[in-house]
């Protein structure tokens, strides 16, 4: 058994979020990674796309979620699966947003047009 704390050592800041990773394999989680997102009010994160299904739990606040072309805004208690390879985009709105994600561990990100894979750092 493994007990994680969140830290600002595992805590990756980006324009558009902090990620802070919980389970991972660096954690000792053989399979799945998750990491609490913190977004600021009216912040809003790149097109991109994710080689591994996830799983956002809404903490508090809303999100605007595009996800291959199809638009929904979800708030505190809603959960959003995105599927692997889909190309997406979160933003929030009025407000600030806090998520739990969840996902296989291992993943990987590319934006449109490039053929560049970068790891998730919270989730290794």
């Amino acid at each position: 058994m493994y007990v994680i704390s969140e830290s600002e050592a595992r805590t990756t800041r980006t324009p558009a979020a902090a990620m802070t990773g919980l389970a991972a394999p660096s954690q000792g989680s053989a399979e799945l990674s998750t990491w609490r997102v913190r977004m600021a009010a009216g912040a809003e994160g790149p097109v991109h796309e994710i080689d591994r299904e996830q799983v956002w739990t809404l903490l508090s606040g809303s999100l605007t979620v595009t996800v291959g072309g199809r638009t929904e805004t979800v708030g505190a208690g809603k959960t959003v699966i995105v599927p692997a390879g889909a190309e997406r985009r979160f933003r929030t709105e009025g407000e600030a947003a806090e998520a739990l994600v969840a996902m296989a561990a291992g993943g990987t990100a590319s934006t449109p047009g490039s053929a560049e894979r970068r790891r998730l750092p919270w989730a290794e």
